[in-house]
């Protein structure tokens, strides 16, 4: 089915957060993204300061990424037969919970990480359902804004967050730091307990026989068999495909170029605080960008402009081969972020190609994939460094974001 023209007349930023239910969303949203960054960057000191091992440590700090496309999988559909309320007070519990127990307890490295591990696993069940709710309570352009916010203040709350985590750190240590995590997740579950009505499932699971013998691991193996078939059905849809590798790709590109500024920045022998501003660019552009596009750009323009926006996302860092001097460095990172508003393009031609009964999963699928190739594309690029050098890999990785502009090309033109 063809989408319809994109409505010339564009929502406000304002009537969006006017809305009570989505401004809850949001701000909730905000401050466990803002705990989220501080409990990661907090368990990447407390376990290299434990272990003494980079590789521990940068586990710790990337181990949240991977597991979650797993449980997008095998767990997803749960966000579409659950009680949302109850859903998300769970999923904060179980992160304030988990947080909680790493600061007050010293748990071995290797149970820190597989905790970490299943939170991940569990983390698009979760989000799912909240992204599935702002879908609901929006839309038309308001929506597409929705996420236009959505996007920025997960920037601002990445940003606050591990700054925050290395002041906590300097003063209260990790530990303490920790539970700083974990309060900011409690609030939330509370908020959300008080504020948000308890809505229905909208696709609540068939009554059980709880008394049969061995019924609970017979709920457990339905779950996981509906999730994965949920899962592979969205994902046999083309245009559901299509739309979900435009928004993973790009992205993943971008992130493994990020990863390698700080090698990029030693190379040159820069002063040691000279790769905090470049890293600090990126999540700046993307900010601008959204801003930019989502305020004074209307909707059918946005969706003709994702692959002019995919093209600025790759091709400064095509740049970084020539070696620019350091300003020069900044305003390409810069200009790359603004790139990231191409999303804002596909956001109407998502929703609409999402089947109704599935669409917690489908967003639980969307973030974890993002999730996962921002995890995998670093150590790609990474490896690729090793043989070249940092500049070079960035480029390449600029280059594979524009080899994404004829895929872009051809899904604007098949939706």
């Amino acid at each position: 089915m063809t989408t319809p023209p994109a409505p010339e007349q564009g929502a406000t930023y304002r009537e969006v957060l006017a809305n009570p239910r989505f401004r809850l969303l949001f701000l909730t949203r905000t401050l466990t993204i803002t705990a989220d960054s501080l409990r990661i960057m907090t368990l990447s000191v407390l376990v290299f300061g434990t272990t003494g091992s980079p590789l521990l440590g940068a586990l710790a700090f990337g181990i949240g990424f991977l597991p979650q496309l797993l449980g997008s999988f095998f767990l997803g559909s749960l966000a579409d037969r659950l009680r949302p309320r109850r859903l998300i007070i769970a999923g904060y519990g179980f992160e304030c919970a988990a947080a909680a127990t790493m600061g007050l307890t010293h748990l071995p490295v290797t149970a820190i990480l597989l905790l970490i591990a299943a939170v991940a696993c569990l983390t698009p069940v979760f989000g799912g359902v909240s992204n599935r709710l702002v879908a609901e309570t929006l839309s038309g352009d308001a929506y597409v804004l929705g996420r236009s916010m959505y996007n920025m203040s997960a920037s601002a709350a990445q940003l606050l967050g591990l700054a925050g985590g290395g002041i906590a750190v300097a003063l209260l240590g990790p530990r303490h730091a920790l539970l700083v995590s974990a309060g900011g997740y409690a609030v939330a579950a509370v908020a959300i307990r008080l504020r948000l009505p308890d809505l229905p499932a909208p696709n609540p699971p068939a009554p059980e026989q709880a008394a049969a013998p061995g019924g609970a691991r017979k709920d457990s193996d339905s779950v996981m068999r509906h999730s994965w078939s949920r899962a592979t059905r969205l994902f046999a849809d083309r245009r559901v495909r299509r739309l979900l590798i435009a928004q993973w790709l790009p992205p993943a590109f971008v992130a493994g170029a990020e990863s390698l500024i700080v090698p990029f920045a030693g190379s040159r022998d820069l002063p040691a605080g000279a790769s905090g501003p470049l890293l600090a660019c990126l999540p700046m552009g993307m900010l601008a960008g959204d801003l930019a596009i989502g305020r004074f750009v209307r909707p059918a323009a946005r969706e003709r402009f994702v692959v002019a926006l995919v093209a600025v996302l790759g091709l400064p860092l095509v740049g970084f081969v020539l070696d620019p001097p350091y300003a020069v460095c900044a305003v390409l990172l810069l200009i790359s972020g603004t790139g990231f508003a191409y999303g804002l393009g596909l956001q109407r031609d998502f929703l609409d190609a999402l089947p109704e009964e599935s669409r917690g999963q489908a967003f639980g699928l969307l973030t974890s994939g993002l999730m996962s190739f921002q995890g995998v594309a670093p150590v790609v690029l990474g490896a690729a460094a090793e043989f070249t050098d940092a500049g070079a890999a960035m480029a390449m990785a600029g280059v594979a974001t524009l080899c994404m502009v004829p895929y872009l090309v051809r899904t604007r033109n098949a939706t």
